[in-house]
Formats: C-alpha cells, structure tokens, sequence
C-alpha cells in the first residue's frame, strides 16, 4: 500500500493501521522526522475512518430513518 493513500483499506485495515502508528510514536522509538511522518500518515487515516463511519451512518438513517 502507498503511504498517502487510504481508499483502498477496508475500515478493519485502516484501524489497524492507526493503532500501529500510535504504538509507535507512543514507544518514543521514532526518530523526529519518521515521527512527523507517522503522524501525518495518522491524520490521514484518522479522517478516512471518520468518513467511513459517517457514510455508514447515514445509509443507517436511511434504512431507520425514525431514529
């Protein structure tokens, strides 16, 4: 997979991709600038993720719409 791409990830792959990341930044092993990248990759997946929930949501409202 291409570091700047996220569309083809499933929702499961995406968050496993993002619960990696934060693994790393959080063990202080990265250097500064893999760092910068990861939490850049990071808010990338994290708006992905976020899209994917919302499109989810609204095709529920659709088929339950008086909730």
């Amino acid at each position: 997979m291409e570091q700047n791409s996220t569309p083809e990830l499933s929702f499961e792959q995406a968050l496993s991709q993002l619960q990696e990341l934060v693994k790393k930044m959080e063990s202080g092993a990265l250097p500064l600038a893999d760092s910068v990248k990861a939490y850049e990759q990071g808010i990338k997946l994290k708006a992905y993720l976020e899209q994917v929930l919302k499109e989810a949501e609204l095709k529920i409202e659709k088929i339950n719409p008086e909730n």
